[in-house]
């Protein structure tokens, strides 16, 4: 099984974390966040990042570890790359809430399926929706019906 590391902007991070708890309240050992704060340096952040690292392998039945990181080439990031070791670890960029819910729902996976599963749910998570609401947008016209009633 995978556990997932969340090195975001603070408060992200452990904002993140609360929103994958509140939907798998049984994933609190598995699921680590790290704020990252702007009065620290990023080696401050790396080592205790280092530290959740270490933690996380010490959980009984976790094999990889997943971490999720806010933006590409800003600290978070740039820490977790000297992180991840590319072998029992690996990184993605970019995180959204529900990137983590579709990696807290395959973190038994191999950790190569979780990257793709995580980013797929990713980007699929993101898309635009109507603007209005249904019943205020135009009819089509083949909805049209004389004897259409509303209730």
């Amino acid at each position: 099984m995978n556990a997932i590391l969340l090195i975001a902007h603070a408060p992200l991070a452990n904002a993140l974390r609360q929103c994958a708890l509140h939907v798998f309240p049984d994933c609190d050992s598995m699921v680590a966040a790290i704020d990252v704060q702007p009065n620290l340096s990023p080696d401050e952040t790396l080592a205790t990042a280092r530290i959740a690292l270490e933690q996380l392998g010490r959980v009984p039945q976790v094999s990889g570890v997943l971490v999720l990181t806010d933006i590409f080439g800003a600290t978070p990031s740039n820490v977790a790359q000297k992180l991840v070791d590319g072998v029992a670890s690996r990184l993605i960029t970019g995180v959204n809430l529900p990137m983590l819910l579709r990696s807290v729902s395959y973190r038994h996976e191999p950790l190569e399926a979780l990257v793709s599963r995580a980013v797929v749910g990713g980007t699929q998570g993101v898309m635009q929706v109507a603007v209005t609401a249904p019943q205020n947008q135009p009819r089509r016209n083949h909805d049209q019906d004389q004897h259409d009633h509303q209730q």
